[in-house]
């Protein structure tokens, strides 16, 4: 009996199997991305509310941008470990991972100094003045945060590529539990500190990250999970043959990860143009979104492993099947996301505001993002099932061609040249998403079908 003959007849053990590795993922992204929820809903109740919301938006804009990017390199150690993994090779797995950090350390150089040099940037992009002054405070403050996040990112993709997924929710409770504390004395100036406002909120969210990274490199070290991929049996100088290998599947993921996010930041920045009020509630409304993404993400990263150790074992037939079952999967969290949106709109935009002219548009806009959940759920998970194939070139460009060469361009057409306002923007992530969805999925089913075929090239 070949493997994918036993696969398809369980179908109820793939899923299990599958929703094993991302429903902790899902717990701990969605607690991490707790912290900037917590961030936005605790801004919104400073005396300058508005001018917070929009300060820490667009300065969180920033900080995603560089870390887009940054978490796309260092994800190719997933698959790295998962196909080495599946092939009973498990020191590699903690031989690279070992060059992963040498590159973590030497992107969070650029990463802290694009923080630092973000003022011109604001101001390049026709920021709000009355925004920019909040906006450079914040990343200045979380820009101390930054060589913390890209260790433990590494640290993070090693654990989720060698199977074991816990520390990553481990990783995001901790922060949880940590920042909202931190918040609330920073933020509103408790125990005898000054007041700092959404400089606060940087300076906590800088301290969670370090905590987190503490907690990882501890778990890591001593769980018996990670004993046989030996990551801290040796030490190793940066070895240019590994690294280059890891840089080759790395940096296309980052650029499509960047070019993805750069859809979203843009859509920020450029509705932060129109003024404080739009700007807040669009940070509402993409928020919310954004929680809602964490589950389609985390079933993408299990998608990754299940895919990456098949080909490891050399089940083609298993790691197709593997990604089907991922995309099904989405299907259903994706209905649920949209029926909240659709649904309860006015109850979701009333946890984070009471203004009712925020409420008013934010409300309008989560329609918008109800319309894209499906193709937002099939996109992220396509994309997650073929770095698991190490398939990262031809989605780079997907990326780039679907969510700048048509998301943006329509969106900005729609903002400025028809006057839509923030509605336009979110028209236009409607396309480029669907567009990206839709070549995604095609690339997937026709690389995975050529692994399965006999006789034929990859």
């Amino acid at each position: 009996m070949t493997s994918i003959s036993i696969h398809k007849k369980n179908h109820p053990a793939e899923i299990l199997r599958t929703l094993q590795l991302a429903i902790p993922v899902v717990v701990g992204m969605v607690a991490s991305f707790s912290m900037n929820f917590v961030d936005t809903l605790m801004a919104g109740r400073l005396p300058d509310k508005e001018i917070a919301l929009a300060g820490i938006a667009t300065g969180g804009a920033i900080w995603s941008a560089m870390l887009m990017f940054i978490l796309g390199v260092l994800m190719a150690l997933q698959p790295v470990v998962a196909q080495v993994d599946g092939a009973g090779k498990r020191s590699e797995g903690g031989a690279a991972a070992r060059q992963g950090l040498w590159i973590a350390l030497a992107v969070s150089v650029p990463f802290v100094i694009f923080l630092r040099s973000g003022g011109p940037m604001l101001q390049w992009m026709s920021v709000g003045a009355d925004i920019v002054p909040t906006a450079i405070e914040y990343m200045d403050a979380i820009s101390w945060g930054a060589p913390g996040i890209c260790l433990l990112l590494t640290l993070r993709f090693f654990s989720e590529g060698s199977g074991y997924t816990r520390p990553t929710m481990y990783m995001g409770l901790l922060g949880i539990v940590l920042n909202v504390p931190l918040n609330y004395v920073l933020m509103f100036g408790k125990l005898g500190l000054p007041a700092l406002g959404a400089e606060g909120c940087g300076v906590a969210t800088s301290i969670v990250i370090w905590a987190q990274l503490l907690m990882m490199f501890f778990y890591v070290r001593w769980h018996a999970h990670f004993k046989e991929f030996e990551l801290f049996r040796c030490w190793d100088w940066p070895q240019w043959s590994a690294i280059s290998k890891l840089l080759k599947i790395g940096l296309p993921i980052g650029t499509g990860i960047f070019v993805e996010g750069s859809l979203f930041i843009g859509a920020a920045l450029l509705i932060a143009r129109l003024g404080a009020l739009p700007a807040s509630a669009h940070l509402i409304a993409i928020n919310y979104s954004a929680l809602m993404f964490m589950v389609p993400l985390g079933l993408a990263s299990a998608v990754t492993t299940r895919v990456g150790n098949a080909l490891g074992r050399g089940e083609p037939e298993a790691a197709r099947y593997a990604g089907l079952i991922g995309l099904l999967i989405v299907l259903f969290t994706q209905t649920l996301s949209a029926a909240s949106m659709i649904f309860i709109p006015e109850f979701i935009v009333k946890i984070y505001t009471n203004d009712p002219e925020i409420t008013a548009i934010a409300v309008g806009l989560l329609f918008y993002s109800a319309i894209f959940q499906y193709a937002d759920g099939i996109q992220i998970c396509a994309a997650g099932a073929l770095r698991g194939l190490k398939d990262t070139v031809v989605p780079m460009l997907i990326n780039t061609v679907s969510y700048l060469l048509v998301g943006l361009s329509v969106g900005y057409y729609l903002t400025f040249n028809k006057a839509m306002g923030p509605a336009g923007m979110w028209i236009g992530m409607i396309v480029g998403l669907s567009f990206g969805a839709v070549l995604l999925l095609g690339r997937f089913l026709s690389k995975s079908r050529q692994l399965t075929r006999p006789n034929l090239s990859n």
